[in-house]
């Protein structure tokens, strides 16, 4: 194996090194760095960077005191359940941490829905709906530093994949050119007299 484990600078831009393989989603792309670790490749020379990364945030409904109460509730209760747990494990005598725990589930909820109220006072109705935000990608591409990138297309059995090309991008054909040529040459007005009139 030509590729020895060595220091890589955490400073360094992976961005700049070349493109091994491009996926659509995240989760291929983290099955090719898997294959990569599992036949004992450094990993440490291959960086997954999303490229033409955008915030997707998708609208859950509509917010409100019943909801944002219901919300505070929850969490509250499970956070007053996880201390009345360590409270009763720790300081429990009598070796019976139920209600120390059933104690910590409700002071919790009852602060839960309290706390919950007052931050959804707090929006002043700017924000009236509940949502999720994503962070998702064009693709994804698997960059690898160039002194083992070889090693890397053998491991993957890719002919070394690039991005897809961007089809806006393309060049116009030559053909394309004359036929634009041709046009504003007709439109030029002639030398010989005035343009012809329809």
């Amino acid at each position: 194996m030509s590729g020895a484990l060595g220091r890589v600078n955490p400073m360094a831009d992976v961005t700049k090194r070349p493109v091994l393989a491009s996926y659509e989603n995240y989760l291929d792309a983290q099955k090719a760095v898997d294959t990569l670790s599992d036949n004992h490749f450094p990993v440490q020379n291959v960086a997954i960077v999303g490229v033409d990364v955008r915030i997707v945030e998708a609208v859950l409904g509509r917010m409100s005191w019943g909801r944002a109460a219901a919300s505070g509730l929850f969490s509250g209760a499970w956070f007053g359940l996880l201390i009345g747990l360590l409270i009763g494990l720790f300081s429990s005598t009598t070796g019976s941490v139920l209600p120390i725990m059933l104690l910590g589930l409700l002071y919790g909820a009852a602060f839960g829905i309290v706390w919950g109220l007052i931050g959804y006072a707090f929006t002043g109705g700017r924000r009236d709906f509940v949502s999720r935000q994503q962070l998702l990608a064009q693709r994804y591409d698997v960059l690898c530093d160039a002194s083992v990138i070889a090693e890397a297309r053998t491991i993957l059995g890719t002919g070394g994949g690039q991005p897809p090309q961007d089809p806006t991008a393309t060049a116009p054909s030559d053909t394309a050119l004359d036929r634009a040529a041709d046009a504003v040459a007709d439109a030029a007005p002639s030398a010989d007299g005035p343009p012809a009139t329809a």
